[in-house]
């Protein structure tokens, strides 16, 4: 009989996991991964670690399956929550739950299953893995969850091989709607539970709160940029079907703000609170339209603003993965220099999925989408997939 230690966080989804293993005739053991303490820094008790492990705990007895907490708060602190702070200190965006993912869950996590000799881990995401033969070689498919609005596979974007390999997904096939009746009709506690929000095993987070924690507030100027000003139109001049690299250099280069080219409206508490394509907490009034952060300088810790959810700062026709950041889950599929794919890519969770092309030049790997993309943000992880399935993902630069 294999073996499979399934994540136990708490939800529904995790819990429906457990019971569709031990129906396949899986041994299941319930782990709890318990990966903060701090609650000065969550919103009022939303998940908080102690009523999700205890939630955990009702489920793993209802199932009659061992159950254990194990803590790797330290272990989050030093790969998740100062990875957090050093993005943010720099100005990037950084996506936590991808680096939980394979920083934690399927590394840390999965270390600790395979002491307790199992032969699987296994997660409540939505998503699936195929096996294919490839010259006598297997080849671990990363595909999206069936449920088109639950799909998690970009949120395991940086998975490799070796991790997929030991993976399970057991409800990657399901709707979210058949999980919670598969739930209720088996009298798992977690049947209703709400789905959690916020940052991967923290809760709901005041992020500015959360950040002060260590970078600390300090004054400095909102600049709002016209959005009929000249230099839009500068670094677009290239044709789209132009794939020389200093074209390609040029459609996914940043503009580059100063303060002269616009007009302060207002100050701010910190540039490294905000992030591209922000409305909250800009908190200037008067404005025809509402404004968004359109770029940050954490250096001269200025932030640029336009007027709008159209402005033209918020929209850019192309991004690039430096070659270091390059990551592809289907090894095989990888690009050599001067080679192109057309794939299907998307910049944030639960956006549809987009045409783009991949071009891999001897420095970094390009992606021009069809279309102009909305808030491209340094740090994001950028996704390619080919039809369902993720080949690979790599970090904006």
């Amino acid at each position: 009989m294999k073996r499979v230690v399934v994540g136990l966080s708490g939800g529904v989804d995790s819990s429906v996991a457990a019971y569709l293993l031990q129906k396949e005739g899986y041994e299941v053991i319930g782990l709890f991964m318990k990966n903060w303490h701090d609650t000065s820094v969550t919103i009022s008790n939303e998940c908080p670690w102690i009523e999700d492990s205890s939630d955990a705990m009702s489920v793993a007895e209802t199932l009659n399956i061992p159950y254990q907490i194990i803590d790797l708060s330290i272990e989050y602190k030093e790969r998740i929550v100062d990875y957090m702070f050093a993005e943010y200190q720099k100005g990037r965006t950084p996506n936590p739950d991808i680096l939980c993912n394979r920083e934690i869950k399927f590394d840390i996590f999965l270390k600790a299953a395979m002491q307790l000799n199992a032969d699987y881990v296994a997660t409540g995401h939505y998503c699936r893995k195929e096996i294919i033969n490839l010259n006598g070689k297997k080849i671990f498919q990363l595909k999206a969850g069936l449920d088109k609005n639950k799909d998690q596979s970009y949120f395991l974007c940086q998975l490799n091989q070796e991790q997929l390999s030991k993976a399970l997904f057991p409800i990657g096939n399901l709707e979210k709607s058949e999980v919670r009746k598969i739930a209720t009709e088996v009298g798992l506690s977690t049947a209703e539970k709400k789905d959690s929000q916020g940052l991967c095993f923290i809760g709901k987070v005041k992020l500015p709160k959360f950040l002060q924690q260590q970078l600390k507030p300090k004054k400095g100027d909102i600049i709002e940029i016209d959005q009929e000003h000249p230099l839009f139109k500068a670094n677009k001049e290239f044709n789209i079907n132009n794939t020389s690299l200093e074209a390609l250099q040029s459609l996914s280069q940043d503009y580059i703000y100063t303060p002269e080219v616009g007009e302060k409206i207002g100050e701010h508490n910190g540039a490294h609170y905000f992030t591209i394509g922000q409305r909250k907490g800009i908190n200037v009034g008067g404005k025809v339209k509402p404004l968004f952060v359109i770029d940050t300088d954490t250096k001269t810790n200025t932030i640029y603003v336009g007027q709008g959810a159209n402005h033209k700062g918020l929209f850019r026709p192309a991004l690039k993965v430096p070659n270091k950041d390059i990551h592809w889950v289907r090894d095989d599929l990888r690009l050599n220099i001067e080679e192109t794919l057309h794939v299907k890519s998307r910049i944030r969770y639960r956006q549809p999925l987009v045409q783009a092309t991949l071009h891999q030049k001897k420095d970094a790997m390009y992606i021009i989408f069809e279309h102009d993309q909305r808030g491209i943000a340094p740090g994001q992880f950028v996704a390619w997939y080919l039809d369902d399935e993720l080949l690979g993902s790599g970090i904006i630069s």
